[in-house]
This record gives structure tokens, C-alpha cells and sequence, in this order.
């Protein structure tokens, strides 16, 4: 209808031979002529709906996708519609509602009828099976009320709402805005190029895309707003449902398959006209965009892992570009692509350098973990500096957050005698201790044992448990602060549903004094009676193999280091390192983005590396080791040939053996996208892997490990 290219979700496993009678959902993207065909046509059993899933400028998005990445057409349309939507038996939840009907009263009611309908009247109606359920009665009760006339019943859409009691509270107005936000507000509003929006943390950009996003609505157009799955808490979006009503819709993972469908199709329909989700938001059916919001936009969320590897932050551009829409990214630490495209003239810039309200920036403080005297009885756990920090926020009842980037009890089982480590069969990975449960866990595969009691080596018995996890140091700080209350915040304590959300509602209530996680507590929280952040080991993330190592250290070190001090109480933030003079250590502890930046972009300049070459890694993966090296030597040897190209050796992956499957990879650089994409393309017709290995190609990885 209207022009509009028709688009349908694929489902595709594998080719089928003609006349096997598969049945296959299939996508239709484009019409021509029936002349020249040689075959029949099979005739369409059933559709999906009769109305396009994407506008045309969509369906561009989703070809502009797949040829950058060099993925497959489908495999971007599947990634854009969720499957709930196109799922065969999907479709809106039918139930029977109630109301009063205008009708003279029957000679034969009763009192218990007369009770029923007066309810009904005083509820105004409602679903026969809540009223059943409400008036303690029963479905033939009702009916009778029907069939008196009194009521009438009749089915009706019943909408699965994720927010359910959210959109019960009371809407919020405008903040007035400062200086900063006023002049950010005005780039955003002029803007003919993306923005970034680079604001300290608590520097108020939230309410910066509240009031930009106000401006569209008030124009008659709709919003995206994208932010990392780890963010999108029930605090997240409460700003905007408070602010903006039954206009917002959310897709996330944790939404039911009616959830899902039901938000869908509102967003199609044109009812909610403001959509909060993380990457796939990008794909949101809205009506008339005019903003598309990238909220911590450095966030590696933002990129797909499998097909299609799309990166949603760029997706977001290109579509802005598509719509005529602004787009805005914002992010206190922006990634070095971003800030390069600023420095370059390609995006715009809206700098906001204090914090909104009465919260300051916190002081901070490097603690030298090599030195000998920082250690204590904690097993060098915690500097005495934190400790006594730690101790004085618990005399001011004040909270305090720690932060580790490794779960569980230790990183290894290792035998003292010889030095073996307990692995798991399946990876490359020595397995992760377990306390609470005494068992070793892989954290790639998932796979677990008991934990050994002899070394699986030698058969000796002196096991050692080796470095620090969140278990460790919760164990850690409760026998140096017994009466203190910890929160422990990481994938094993937030496995239950909801449980993410019931941790830290309960920090947030003041119902303990110290909260300890993992990367899940480092972004987008507020809490105003946090005035101490500690970060145990800020050399976790720059010991990694991968060019992006420092970028990352000093991302996560500056996103949590600005939890602290957000209200009126001043903020503290001690940060442990064995390498303290480390650039981006320092820099983080400065508070300084522009020194590290300009540092850092040296660096990768030097080294021709993103942001001044596009990168793409060719990941092979195989049960068989001979045969996964030496095609992918012979894949780098292949590349190497090609003109433009810069080529590494085939190496094994930094995580050689993982779920069982050996992997190497070979690192492409160019100065463009489509020199990569075309050698690829040219690669696998030439020599097309065998069906014992998987190759593909990830474009501008956002990782190498």
C-alpha cells in the first residue's frame, strides 16, 4: 500500500530441494514481470499481514545493513521484526469485556444480581475474567446480566502492557534547564547533522532528550531512544512513561511474545509515538520520525555479536539520514569513532562540562596496589585507604558502590605442586570458582563440575584459589565490616526475573550500605546517597589483547567513577591499581576525556588502526584444528593478494577453544568499507569453506577477542 515495498521476516535453515515439500516463510522485498520463467509458481499458503511491515525507507536501511556488514538480506529483516510479530499464530489477545448496558429494570432481580450489576456500574465496566475474579462470581453470573439486558458482552482486544502499573504514576513536567542544557537543547534543535552530546556524568542529558524529544511530539513526529539492555531499568524508563504517558512503547528481551506483539504493532499503528529500547529500537516501525536518540552511545551492546554484526549506533545514523531525522549520540566517555567524526566536521558537537542540580564532580584518588603497605588482612583485596573510607561512609550512614569486573569466588583452581590449572574440556579457559555452590563454572560455555579435591595433573591435593572475584571480596568485606549490609550485583545474583531490578531497589531504599557488582552497576544509575565508589582493579580491562583495551579501561573507570555524589552530598571515588601511571588510568582519575583522547587517537593514527581504517575480523571456527589453521592461512594468504588491503597473519583467536570449536582469525584493514567487502564476497566464491568449518566476517569489530 502507498508504494510501500512489502517486507516479511525470513526463516531460512539451510537450501531445500525442489519438490521436498518444506514449508518456508519467506520475505517480499521487490516484484518484476512473470516472462521468462521456465518453472511454475507454487502458490503462497498464507500471509503474514496485509499491510507492509516496512516503509520503503526501512526496507533501504535494511539492504544498506546487510551489503555494509555482508550479511544476508534476511538475516537483517529477521533482526528487524521481532519474532513474536510473524510468528503463525501471533495475533492481538481477544477477551470478553463487560459494561452496563441502558435497559429498565427486570421484575426478577435479585439482591445478588442487583449487588453484580450495581458493582459492574460502579467499576465501569471491565474483563469478565478480572470481574470474576474482583467480585468473587462466576462467568455464568455474568452472562445472566447479559442475558437480562443489563450487561453487554462482547469480545475485545485486550492489550499486554509491559508497563502495567507505570502508567499509573503521576506525570512529571519539565525540569528548567540550565545553561549547558539550554545550549545543547538549541544545537539538537538546529542541527542538520548528528550530535554529539558529551555531558559529565550527571551533567543532566536525559532531560535534554526529554525536552528535544517534546519538540518532535509537538510537531507531530515520533522518537527513538536507544540505550544500552544493561541500562534499560524500570528507572530508565519510568523518565520517559512519566513524562510522555501512553505515548511510549518498550522493546527489550524481557518482554513476553504478547508483550512484545502487542507494542509492536503500536508503534505501527502510530499510537505510541516514542519507542525506549536498546540496539533492535533502531528497526522500530515509527511513524514520521524526527529523533533518534543513542544514550551512551561508546556502549559495545550497540553491536551485534552474530549475523547480522550490525553496529546500532551507525544503523542509527544511516537512518536519520533515511528519515530526514535528527540524530543525537550521547555519552560522558563518546567512543574515538564518534569523537573523530566531531573533529573531522561529520557530526556536530553540544558540550555540557558540570552537573545538573546541586551534585559536583567526586574527588578522586589512585591507590598504588603494588606498593606493600596498601594490602591488609583482606588478602589485598581492599587498600586500607578504601577500607577507611568504606568505614566512614558506614559512621555518616552514607552508601557506598564497589566495583569488579569478574564474577564468581576465584578466576582459577590452580595445583601448587605443578602449576596445572582445573579447564574446561570444551574451551580454552581455566574454569571460575564457585563458593556458594563449591563448584567450577566456565563462563563461556556455560559447562560446571564439582569442584576437584586432587589436582586432575598430578593427583596432589594442595589446590590454591587464584585472583579475585564478586564472591571473594563480598566474602571479603563482610568479615571486615560484620555488621555491615551487602548487595551483590552480578549474572549468578540476578539470574532470577526481576531480581536485577529487586537488587537495586533495595540499595536505592536504603536497605544496605554497600552494593558490589560487576559492569551491570557501572552506567545510567542514580542514586543520591551514594558518596563513595571503589574500583578494586582498574587493570582488568587493559591487560586485554585487543587495540581497543585502553578506550574501554578508561570508558568503564569514568562511568563508574560517576556514581558518586549525584545529590548534595560531596562524592569520593578510590580506584586500586597495579599500574597507576597508566595513561588511561590517569586520565580517567582527571576526569580528562580530551587528553586521553587526543593521546589514544596518536596511538591508532600510528598503528592504522579504527578510527583511520575500517577493521574486520575473519573469525574460522572448526571442531578440527588442522583444518581451521590452514584455512585460514590460506584465507590471509588470499587476502593478502588484494589490492588496498592490510592483512595479518592467521592467528589463533585470543579465546582459542571455546564450546568445543577451535577458532583463528585473520584482522583485514582499508581505508573503506566496501574494499573489505568486495575481497570477502570475491574470497568465498573462490574458495567456499567446507561444511566441517564456519567462516564470516565481522565489519568494524568492535572486539578481537
Amino acid at each position: 500500500g502507498g508504494g510501500a515495498t512489502l517486507g516479511y521476516a525470513t526463516e531460512r535453515r539451510g537450501a531445500s530441494a525442489v519438490g521436498s515439500g518444506v514449508r518456508g516463510q519467506g520475505s517480499v522485498v521487490s516484484s518484476q514481470g512473470s516472462g521468462g520463467r521456465s518453472y511454475a509458481l507454487k502458490p503462497i499458503e498464507a500471509i503474514v499481514d496485509e499491510k507492509p511491515f516496512f516503509s520503503t525507507r526501512l526496507l533501504e536501511l535494511v539492504r544498506s545493513l546487510a551489503a555494509y556488514t555482508a550479511a544476508p538480506v534476511e538475516s537483517v529483516l529477521k533482526a528487524a521484526v521481532p519474532a513474536a510479530v510473524v510468528k503463525p499464530n501471533a495475533r492481538a489477545k481477544e477477551l470478553y469485556f463487560i459494561e452496563p448496558a441502558l435497559a429498565s429494570m427486570p421484575v426478577e432481580m435479585t439482591a445478588r444480581r442487583q449487588w453484580l450489576y450495581d458493582q459492574i456500574v460502579r467499576l465501569g465496566g471491565g474483563w469478565m475474567q478480572q470481574l470474576c475474579r474482583e467480585l468473587k462470581t462466576t462467568p455464568a453470573s455474568l452472562k445472566e446480566l447479559g442475558r437480562l439486558g443489563l450487561v453487554t458482552i462482547a469480545p475485545r482486544q485486550k492489550r499486554r502492557d509491559p508497563l502495567g502499573n507505570m502508567r499509573r504514576i503521576l506525570p512529571t513536567k519539565p525540569l528548567p534547564l540550565n545553561d549547558e542544557q539550554t545550549a545543547a537543547l538549541g544545537v539538537i534543535s538546529a542541527a542538520t547533522k548528528p550530535v554529539l552530546l558529551f555531558g559529565v556524568t550527571g551533567s543532566g542529558k536525559t532531560e535534554v532528550y526529554l525536552q528535544a524529544i517534546a519538540k518532535e511530539l509537538e510537531s507531530g513526529r515520533g522518537a527513538i531512544v536507544m540505550v544500552p539492555e544493561i541500562s534499560l531499568t524500570p528507572q530508565t524508563v519510568r523518565r520517559f512513561a512519566s513524562r510522555f504517558g501512553d505515548k511510549v512503547a518498550v522493546l527489550h528481551s524481557a518482554l513476553s511474545d504478547g508483550e512484545r506483539y502487542d507494542e509492536w504493532h503500536r508503534i505501527r499503528s502510530g499510537a505510541a509515538r516514542v519507542v525506549v529500547g536498546p540496539r533492535s529500537a533502531v528497526f522500530a516501525p515509527v511513524r514520521d520520525l524526527g529523533l533518534v536518540v543513542v544514550d551512551e552511545e561508546h556502549d559495545p551492546s550497540y553491536k551485534q555479536d552474530d549475523n547480522p554484526r550490525y553496529n546500532a549506533r551507525d544503523a542509527a545514523v544511516l537512518r536519520g539520514r533515511l528519515e530526514g531525522a535528527r540524530v543525537v549520540l550521547g555519552s560522558a566517555t563518546p567512543s574515538l569513532e564518534t569523537w573523530r567524526n566531531v573533529a573531522v566536521g561529520k557530526y556536530d558537537l553540544a558540550e555540557m562540562k558540570c552537573r545538573a542540580g546541586a551534585g559536583t564532580l567526586p574527588t578522586v584518588r589512585l591507590v598504588d596496589m603494588s606498593a606493600p603497605q596498601r594490602g591488609d588482612s583482606s588478602g589485598a583485596i581492599f587498600s586500607r585507604d578504601l577500607l577507611d573510607a568504606v568505614k566512614l561512609r558506614l559512621d555518616r550512614h552514607e552508601q557506598t558502590i564497589l566495583f569488579l569486573n569478574r564474577r564468581g569466588y576465584s578466576r582459577s583452581v590452580t595445583c601448587a605442586v605443578c602449576g596445572a590449572t582445573v579447564d574446561c574440556p570444551e574451551c580454552s579457559l581455566p574454569y571460575t570458582y564457585h563458593r556458594a555452590d563449591d563448584c567450577c563454572r566456565c563462563h563461556i560455555c556455560g559447562g560446571w563440575i564439582l569442584t576437584p579435591k586432587v589436582c586432575p595433573a598430578c593427583g596432589a591435593t594442595a589446590l590454591q584459589y587464584k585472583g579475585i572475584g564478586t564472591q571473594r571480596a563480598e566474602a571479603a568485606l563482610a568479615k571486615c565490616f560484620p555488621n555491615a549490609k551487602i548487595l551483590r550485583m552480578d549474572a549468578d545474583s540476578t539470574s532470577r526475573k526481576n531480581s536485577h531490578d529487586d537488587i537495586l531497589s533495595a540499595f536505592r531504599r536504603g536497605e544496605a550500605d554497600v552494593l558490589l557488582g560487576t559492569q551491570m552497576i557501572a552506567k545510567g544509575l542514580d542514586f543520591p546517597n551514594v558518596t563513595l565508589v571503589g574500583v578494586l582493579n582498574a587493570d582488568s580491562s587493559l591487560n586485554m589483547p585487543d587495540f581497543r583495551a585502553a578506550e574501554r579501561t578508561f570508558q568503564l573507570l569514568a562511568q563508574v567513577s560517576g556514581r558518586a555524589g549525584r545529590a548534595e552530598l560531596p562524592g569520593e571515588v578510590i580506584i586500586q591499581s597495579y599500574d597507576p601511571s597508566a595513561p588511561a588510568i590517569v586520565a580517567a582519575a582527571r576526569g580528562d576525556f580530551a587528553a586521553f583522547a587526543k593521546e589514544e587517537l596518536s596511538v591508532r593514527e600510528e598503528c592504522f588502526f579504527p578510527p583511520f581504517c575500517h577493521l574486520a575480523a575473519v573469525n574460522l571456527r572448526s571442531k578440527d584444528l588442522k583444518l581451521v589453521s590452514s584455512w585460514a592461512d590460506m584465507y590471509a594468504k588470499s587476502l593478502m593478494k588484494v589490492k588496498g588491503l592490510t592483512v595479518s597473519e592467521a592467528v589463533p583467536s585470543a579465546l582459542e577453544k571455546a564450546d568445543g570449536w577451535y577458532r583463528w582469525q585473520v584482522v583485514v584493514r582499508a581505508p573503506s568499507v566496501s574494499t573489505i567487502v568486495k575481497a570477502w564476497r570475491w574470497l568465498l566464491a573462490q574458495r567456499p569453506p567446507p561444511a566441517a568449518l564456519r567462516a564470516a566476517i565481522d565489519v568494524d569489530a568492535f572486539s578481537l577477542i
